[in-house]
């Protein structure tokens, strides 16, 4: 998800922008100019992290500033289909809620919440399932799987779909719910089981066994 990649650039230095030295002058220039932007390829850049092999300034003829040429090297973030992330939850919405993920966020649709009918509790601002009983508020943490990314221009204009309705996903409580259920699950399939095997037996000898 986060990365640091190296780009090479040419950064223009205008009169007003030079500091005490060139190499600290194109740093907070850079800065400017790249933290924040959506790249298609690179993803979110968070922050310019250094310059390397600085060139020659060069001069423009009317032009005050002077340009160089430079690798500079992003702290980028970049989401992946498939990949299972952390969040906490920004929204709760009708529809669905909003999970901060690092500089950006996503979207679980009410539909991919979780494997329950679930009710929207407007006052409360939460979800909550009607068999399980498991909720989904305002600043939970939870681990979710990226379905869909539409990277756009913007940080406001991109889009990440996710999805919570896989084991191991939702929040921490809800894990332990389904381990708990998963447990009681066998422990009822064990002894239905074994009763259909004494059932068997007793009707093959025609005697009934003692219960424990």
């Amino acid at each position: 998800m986060y990365s640091v990649v190296n780009v090479r650039d040419t950064v223009r230095l205008a009169p007003n922008k030079f500091g005490t030295t060139i190499e600290e002058s194109l740093l907070r220039v850079a800065q400017e100019e790249y933290e924040g932007i959506v790249d298609e390829d690179l993803g979110v850049v968070v922050g310019v992290t250094g310059l390397e092999n600085v060139g020659e300034g060069k001069v423009v003829p009317g032009d005050g500033a002077a340009y160089y040429e430079a690798d500079i090297n992003l702290l980028v973030f970049k989401p992946e289909i498939g990949e299972v992330v952390e969040g906490s939850v920004s929204e709760i919405t009708e529809f669905g809620a909003f999970i901060r993920i690092g500089p950006m966020e996503g979207l679980v649709h009410v539909s991919q919440i979780m494997d329950d009918y679930i009710n929207y509790d407007a006052k409360a601002t939460c979800f909550v399932g009607k068999e399980t009983k498991k909720k989904i508020q305002m600043d939970d943490v939870i681990m979710a799987k990226i379905v869909s990314i539409s990277m756009k221009g913007s940080i406001q204009n991109s889009k990440i779909g996710l999805t919570m309705r896989q084991p191991g996903l939702g929040k921490t409580e809800w894990i332990k719910l389904d381990r708990k259920s998963e447990k009681k699950g066998a422990i009822r399939k064990d002894k239905a089981k074994t009763g259909d095997e004494r059932e068997g037996r007793e009707k093959k000898t025609g005697k009934r066994e003692k219960r424990q």
